[in-house]
């Protein structure tokens, strides 16, 4: 976890929020600090919920001042193309098709099953199990309903 994604975690967490990702685009000239946030209680993200972050995460980069200079703070809901991080967010996602890239693989495949932080995708060529965290996962089409 890099020092903005950990300050981002530090100040959202507590309001029920979690940190997904976190990109400082166009670092040169007028950066864009991009976050993107879920609900803890997996409801989903509202314009009232990014406002809210939006304010609060403002407040604590103004305190701490960790990116020189002007920047522009954006925060975005999960999306489409949902980052898959940590175990329970494959749970959510079992049966829909993820994105997979990491050492040896990079396929498109759905979830088939997830036990402790194993989880097994129906790759073309057969099955294909994966230890969390050892690889990047992105969410590769979009529920028909919130998950």
């Amino acid at each position: 976890m890099n020092n903005l994604e950990q300050l981002a975690t530090e100040a959202l967490s507590p309001l029920g929020y979690e940190v997904l990702e976190v990109h400082l685009q166009n670092p040169g000239r007028r950066p864009t600090l991009l976050v993107r946030i879920d609900r803890l209680d997996e409801q989903p993200v509202t314009v009232d919920d990014l406002e809210t972050a939006s304010k609060l995460l403002g407040l604590e980069l103004d305190r701490t001042d960790p990116i020189k200079g002007e920047y522009r703070l954006e925060l975005e809901s999960p999306g489409s193309k949902r980052p898959l991080r940590r175990t329970r967010h494959f749970e959510r996602m079992v049966g829909l098709k993820a994105r997979v890239r990491g050492e040896g693989h990079s396929f498109t495949a759905p979830i088939l099953k997830v036990e402790g932080d194993l989880v097994t995708f129906d790759a073309p060529g057969g099955p294909v199990t994966l230890e969390v965290g050892t690889f990047e996962g992105n969410l590769a089409e979009f529920p028909p309903s919130h998950r």
